[in-house]
């Protein structure tokens, strides 16, 4: 495969291929619409009490990497000009409680707001998807804040986009064969929060414990059977214990824990947060990895025989194999991404 990504700007088919990957869960779905066909999609809309807010940002889902990529910059922007759509019931950070909450249809979006800039995480979710068509209609810049580390399997960019990258080999990767968008390097808030407070790149105590695997069979990009009999192999030879990705909760998901288990592997499915976790990490392509060593502990990555794109995303995250020397600390930016990107926001809205 070459440089960049399988769908570099077809969403239809990168939809399609991800529906491939989850047979199962989009057969169950599939069924479910069937017999009972699902209402239009709703989110909330948070306005300013007063005036017309010239920024609308787009908040896809409450886990951690949009968090970091759209929901950190909101501290840095002005609320009184910005504006917000979210999931239902969606808390925002301090500064946006006033703001006023309305629940409505996504496709009504385009009629309650009249942004001059959009930031989202992409335009591959509903909520994305809305403030993608919103922007197009208005014709107004779409921001696209990188939430995670970039893999060829990852969703192609809007049309005319901005993107803001963690790096410029990010942003090369991402936008390889497109010369409609526009790359603006920022870093990684992920990152930079995982650093703070540390010293990086240093010696690393990191040995609070055994060798820790992080699991990652929801994955898509390498196939479950390939990734539960590299961690059975990896745990058994290093003495590793396995901790699931809070995704692993499917049928087939327990039924691969239940195989570690019985081949010996302790699998932990309580213990500390990633970020209190003191015990060296491995992992196959987990921003886990990153995250540790920004935070100074050792990390490694390992999979027998990996496929040649593994090998060059390991490489770009300067990733190093388990055998080798831990993997280093990621560089710092001068400024902290998410007050960076709200700069850039504001930059675009004046």
């Amino acid at each position: 495969m070459g440089h960049g990504l399988r769908h570099p700007a077809d969403l239809v088919a990168w939809r399609r291929w991800h529906e491939s990957r989850h047979p199962v869960r989009w057969a169950a779905r599939s069924a479910r619409s069937r017999v009972r066909p699902a209402g239009p999609a709703v989110a909330d809309l948070l306005l300013p009490a007063d005036g017309d807010p010239t920024v609308l940002v787009a908040v896809e889902a409450t886990h951690a990497s949009v968090e970091n990529a759209v929901v950190a910059p909101l501290r840095h922007l002005p609320a009184a000009a910005t504006a917000v759509v979210a999931p239902v019931g969606w808390q925002p950070p301090d500064g946006f409680a006033a703001h006023r909450r309305t629940t409505l249809p996504l496709d009504a979006l385009a009629d309650r707001t009249r942004p001059r800039v959009v930031l989202a995480a992409g335009h591959y979710t509903p909520v994305g998807a809305a403030a993608f068509a919103l922007a197009d209609e208005r014709d107004v810049p779409f921001l696209v804040s990188q939430h995670g580390a970039l893999t060829p399997y990852a969703p192609p960019l809007p049309r005319a986009a901005r993107l803001l990258a963690w790096s410029e080999r990010d942003g090369a990767f991402w936008t390889a064969g497109r010369r409609d968008v526009e790359v603006v390097v920022v870093g990684s808030e992920l990152l930079w929060r995982a650093g703070s407070g540390l010293v990086t790149g240093a010696t690393s105590s990191g040995r609070g414990g055994p060798l820790t695997y992080l699991g990652q069979g929801h994955a898509a990009e390498i196939s479950r059977a390939r990734l539960a009999h590299a961690a059975l192999t990896t745990c058994r030879a290093h003495g590793a214990v396995y901790r699931p990705h809070p995704s692993e909760r499917d049928v087939t998901s327990r039924a691969v824990l239940r195989t570690l288990e019985r081949a010996g592997v302790p699998v932990v499915t309580d213990g500390p947060p990633l970020v209190d976790l003191d015990a060296p990490i491995v992992s196959v392509f987990s921003t886990g990895v990153l995250e540790a060593a920004a935070r100074g502990r050792d990390a490694w990555v390992d999979l027998p025989r990996p496929p040649a794109w593994l090998g060059e995303f390991w490489e770009r995250y300067a990733m190093r194999r388990l055998g080798d020397s831990p993997t280093p600390a990621p560089d710092r930016p001068a400024v902290q991404p998410a007050r960076r990107i709200a700069e850039v926001v504001v930059e675009v809205a004046s």
